[in-house]
């Protein structure tokens, strides 16, 4: 049997807050003490509830962020964003960004991806403006962090796009990149 059979054959399951213990978890164990991993444990207080898979991306925004016209309005902040969502994909972000139409109101959103954007841009992008919703895939997310061009201070909400599968229907968690 090939994975991509099995999966295809079993119903998608909504993630769950331990699915990100047990990645960090595995990813960490073998290098820190077990005084770092404990200090890795997220409670569960520390999650939003996840898309139970009925809600569209803009409508499952509007129930976890109720007062989001008024974190769009006070953010002035360059250099950052309030809302973060990592996706496995370029194509995945942008039919995030296209979905979210109904959740965005007036505010700027950012592509923090890798494909036909250089790095350069992007660092000059957040120099220069104020963006309220960054979506993109971690391996730029995490660039942009290391050489400051991205600052985290003031971010409320980081939504990772966990349930969604690509061609190969492979999560974002099943990336060995990620």
């Amino acid at each position: 049997k090939k994975i991509s059979d099995v999966l295809q054959k079993s119903a998608p399951k909504p993630g769950v807050p331990a699915d990100l213990q047990n990645l960090l978890t595995k990813h960490f164990g073998e290098n820190r003490s077990v005084i770092e991993l404990e200090e890795l444990q997220l409670s569960d207080s520390c999650f939003l509830p996840a898309n139970d898979l009925t809600h569209s991306f803009s409508s499952y925004l509007k129930e976890i962020c109720p007062k989001w016209a008024k974190l769009r309005r006070n953010h002035k902040e360059k250099r950052s964003v309030v809302m973060l969502v990592l996706c496995s994909s370029a194509l995945r972000s942008l039919k995030l960004i296209k979905s979210m139409t109904a959740f965005k109101g007036d505010c700027r959103v950012l592509k923090l991806f890798a494909k036909h954007i250089k790095i350069k841009e992007q660092m000059s992008m957040l120099e220069k403006g104020v963006f309220h919703i960054g979506v993109g895939t971690p391996g730029r997310v995490k660039a942009l962090v290391e050489q400051d061009a991205l600052c985290l201070n003031s971010t409320k909400y980081m939504i990772l796009d966990w349930n969604w599968r690509d061609q190969k229907l492979r999560r974002m968690v099943d990336i060995p990149e990620v």
